[in-house]
């Protein structure tokens, strides 16, 4: 299963996991999340991650949020994670 990254377009953090996912040239999923809090889509982000902020990624079950987690990750993972599309 690919990596979804629910964002924001402009937000700083965002840009900052989309550089490290181009960087190691991971595919991934961008999905723009409304800044509404009782948007659907950003209510199951909150409840799945732990996190109300964007940037949140998901990876098969996994649910993490916060920039600097995400980035950790995905450096840990980047040879599973080149290997999905």
């Amino acid at each position: 299963m690919g990596l979804i990254l629910y964002q924001y377009e402009f937000c700083p953090f965002c840009a900052k996991v989309r550089a490290k996912l181009e960087e190691l040239n991971i595919p991934y999923e961008a999905i723009n999340v409304e800044r509404d809090p009782n948007d659907p889509l950003r209510k199951e982000m909150r409840e799945r991650s732990g996190v109300a902020t964007v940037p949140v990624i998901k990876h098969g079950d996994v649910w993490l949020g916060e920039s600097a987690d995400i980035i950790a990750y995905v450096e840990k993972h980047k040879e599973e994670l080149k290997n999905v599309g």
